[in-house]
């Protein structure tokens, strides 16, 4: 008897330990202004993105919404890696339309890690700002107890 419980509880603990990890999904927001723009713009047009992004397939979901800009905008993207107060190379585009604009992409791992270390921002381009009118730093959304 003693012999088949520790059979069993072997089993269970291997069957444990061998789950795999679960996906974990990310939440990340951005608020977009002017005043984050390098260099800042006197725009009174804002935004918020949220972010979406899972671990395991590195998917990355986002809607960014905007109002108040000088104009439609004529770009968007996601850049990086950089902290604020820094500027970066595009890291994934995002195609222009009416707020909100919603997209989807798969990350590469050195996007991903960019994403996941704070280094990404995003920011919508108008004809009179073509450098950025809004901008934002993508952070992870705190977690609620």
């Amino acid at each position: 008897m003693l012999k088949s419980l520790m059979i069993a509880a072997t089993a269970s603990l291997a069957l444990v330990f061998a789950v795999p990890a679960q996906a974990e999904t990310v939440h990340y927001s951005a608020k977009l202004d002017g005043a984050s723009e390098v260099p800042p713009t006197t725009s009174k047009g804002t935004g918020e993105a949220k972010l979406k992004y899972d671990t395991t397939t590195k998917k990355l979901e986002y809607t960014v919404e905007y109002k108040g800009l000088s104009g439609d905008p004529v770009a968007a993207h996601f850049h990086g890696p950089a902290d604020p107060g820094a500027n970066a190379g595009v890291e994934l585009p995002i195609t222009v339309g009416k707020s909100p604009i919603k997209g989807e992409a798969t990350l590469t791992d050195a996007q991903a890690a960019d994403l996941e270390a704070g280094k990404w921002y995003v920011n919508i381009h108008t004809a009179a700002n073509p450098a950025g009118e809004i901008r934002g730093q993508v952070l992870p959304e705190k977690k609620k107890m």
